[in-house]
């Protein structure tokens, strides 16, 4: 008897991606333990007299082990990369950035032995540079921050390496439902407190990222928090986010660094937003000064505009007559900026006056009476 029906033959597997998947998959490990190791950081409570009705609440991320909020976020680009497929052995990894995300993520690349090239204006502090350098990271800079995307674009090209791209991917390599992401992270830690289920969340743009998470994560939890963006001068974000228009440029560098932009980042969403306020320059600095003096301890200025962003929220709260609680950022270490927003040679040259805004913020802090300079 004969049949026309084809003899199944099983065909020979190729293994010959072992040894990317078996990197894969310790690279992972190897990240999955800094995770463990590091990715709760404190909630700092400060008591302020002026402030009645008003709890403080400030998430500590410069205990990270690169110092700052950015060492979450560059974790979460290298789990995106590698679990993409396009981060393997010997992969260059290059980011454009203004100096946090880039120490940090000199440190993940020197911990899976990976080239990494950060590129960065030419103004971005000595003390991140030196960072990054001992991480073994190389520099390479620009004269605009305008230009770092397409020249970290066409350095990951020309070395067939991988770009990180912290502003397009921010918002979609961190899982912002949770997976003990920093909006878990505060709400959980506020479930024992007097006011659990926060009034607002204030904290600066950025790439847009982090907001886009807690944004997110506040709505996906079916919570009552508001959320506040504060953004800085010669930066688009506010502007865009008023004018609903996505498309806002600003030629002018900006003098916070790490959160002021010139473009709208991709990572940034709008929608979530519930408020904006635009803080001075001086008025986020001197606001450093003040908490750095309060907390006894260095400070940055991205961390100055989230807590004068914060004084602003809660002096509405205080006028209205209502209570509750309050929490925002502390981004990462002063003591990064000593030779720029703690110099009095620094701060004279770029004409700013910070001694009318420290005197607002501590009156504030003081007496609960706020009034601009």
């Amino acid at each position: 008897m004969t049949t026309n029906s084809t003899r199944f033959q099983a065909e020979t597997v190729p293994f010959l991606d072992c040894a990317d998947r078996a990197w894969a998959r310790n690279a992972i490990g190897i990240l999955e333990g800094d995770a463990r190791r590091s990715a709760d950081t404190h909630l700092v409570n400060p008591v302020f007299k002026g402030l009645k009705g008003i709890s403080i609440y400030l998430k500590d991320e410069s205990t990270h082990p690169t110092g700052s909020l950015k060492h979450r976020l560059a974790r979460s680009l290298f789990l995106y990369g590698i679990c993409n497929g396009r981060i393997s052995k010997g992969t260059t990894l290059v980011e454009a950035s203004s100096g946090s995300t880039a120490v940090s993520e000199a440190y993940f690349a020197d911990l899976l032995e990976l080239p990494f090239i950060a590129v960065m204006p030419r103004s971005t502090s000595r003390t991140k540079i030196d960072v990054i350098e001992r991480f073994g990271g190389r520099c390479a800079f620009v004269d605009s921050p305008s230009e770092v995307y397409e020249t970290a674009a066409r350095i990951a090209s020309e070395t067939g390496g991988h770009y990180l791209d912290q502003f397009t991917n921010a918002e979609r390599a961190t899982d912002w439902r949770g997976n003990n992401n920093i909006a878990e992270s505060i709400f959980g830690q506020m479930e024992r407190e007097a006011h659990p289920v926060p009034s607002w969340v204030i904290m600066g743009a950025g790439t847009g990222g982090t907001s886009a998470t807690i944004g997110r994560y506040i709505r996906y939890r079916n919570l009552s928090t508001r959320l506040c963006v504060t953004d800085v001068e010669h930066s688009v974000f506010y502007d865009a986010w008023k004018a609903s228009d996505t498309q806002t440029t600003c030629t002018a560098p900006s003098r916070i660094e790490g959160v002021g932009r010139p473009r709208v980042e991709p990572s940034f969403i709008p929608t979530v937003i519930d408020h904006m306020i635009k803080v001075p320059d001086a008025a986020s600095i001197a606001a450093a000064h003040v908490l750095s003096d309060r907390l006894f301890r260095r400070v940055g200025a991205s961390t100055g505009t989230n807590f004068f962003g914060l004084l602003c929220i809660a002096d509405s709260l205080i006028k209205e007559g209502r209570e509750g609680s309050l929490v925002t950022l502390i981004c990462d270490s002063g003591d990064r900026y000593s030779s720029t927003y703690f110099n009095p040679d620094w701060l004279s040259k770029n004409d700013i006056d910070i001694a009318p805004w420290c005197d607002v913020i501590e009156t504030f802090l003081d007496t609960g009476a706020f009034k601009a300079p």
